[in-house]
């Protein structure tokens, strides 16, 4: 059953349009586009060097695409995306629509959010309550990473944050920006490193370094609940970590 949906007031809506929108999309982000009316596609846009920028949800509604994303980085996202327009039919504009999700079914005229089962549902263009849910806690239970918090622009690399088990990238399509690097990732190397869900006792600020003995063992980042989402060296950690003042333990 699906609950009443609450204004997700952090995101966004960017309108992309016109006749090449998009071919325009499909070079650049590291999933193919859904088609109209097949719901939601979660992706990210990457540097050359194949770290990330931001993330996002679109939607293909047919004679455009909506485009969602965290208010912080809309702006960059938005000047990025008009950088690599060169001269392809493309228009790139705030939708001026507002964002509302919720947890249970998504009813008609919302997608269910393609990250995490437990994340509920997006919607467009609908009403919603003021802000109540702790998706906090949500999301780290799932260990689902936030633009700005565990995703951080420039640093993160997209397979050390999950995006294979959250369905933000599609290894079999075609080139996207930064695809050579997050290719080798995938196929030549062993990820040493990346986030995981880990056991708190106590808390700590977010970015706290974790601590393995006297050995740097990772970052601790969001917290609810007595878990936390943390960046971990997994060849370093163990049952018996620091981060500050807080206990940390992985497997959690």
């Amino acid at each position: 059953m699906a609950m009443a949906g609450e204004r997700a007031e952090d995101r966004t809506l960017l309108r992309i349009a016109g006749a090449d929108r998009e071919t325009f999309l499909h070079g650049l982000v590291t999933r193919d586009l859904q088609p109209a009316g097949a719901g939601l596609t979660y992706a990210a846009l990457l540097t050359p060097q194949g770290k990330y920028l931001a993330d996002f949800f679109l939607l293909n509604r047919g004679d455009d695409i909506l485009l969602d994303v965290k208010t912080e980085i809309a702006q960059a996202l938005a000047q990025r995306l008009m950088m690599y327009r060169l001269r392809a039919d493309v228009i790139i504009e705030d939708a001026d629509l507002p964002v509302v999700r919720g947890l249970g079914d998504a009813p008609d005229g919302a997608w269910p959010d393609p990250r995490d089962p437990s994340l509920g549902w997006r919607g467009y263009a609908m009403e919603g309550g003021d802000p109540v849910i702790d998706w906090d806690a949500i999301r780290v239970a799932a260990c689902v990473p936030e633009t700005g918090v565990e995703l951080i622009p420039n640093d993160s690399f997209i397979l050390e944050t999950g995006f294979d088990r959250l369905g933000g990238v599609d290894h079999r399509k075609g080139c996207y920006v930064g695809q050579e690097v997050t290719a080798r990732m995938k196929h030549k190397t062993e990820l040493r490193k990346g986030l995981v869900t880990v056991s708190v006792e106590g808390t700590a600020p977010v970015g706290t370094e974790i601590m393995a003995g006297e050995k740097s063992a990772g970052t601790l980042f969001t917290q609810a609940a007595g878990q936390g989402i943390a960046y971990l060296r997994f060849d370093r950690a163990g049952r018996d970590m620091r981060a500050g003042d807080a206990r940390v333990s992985w497997p959690a």
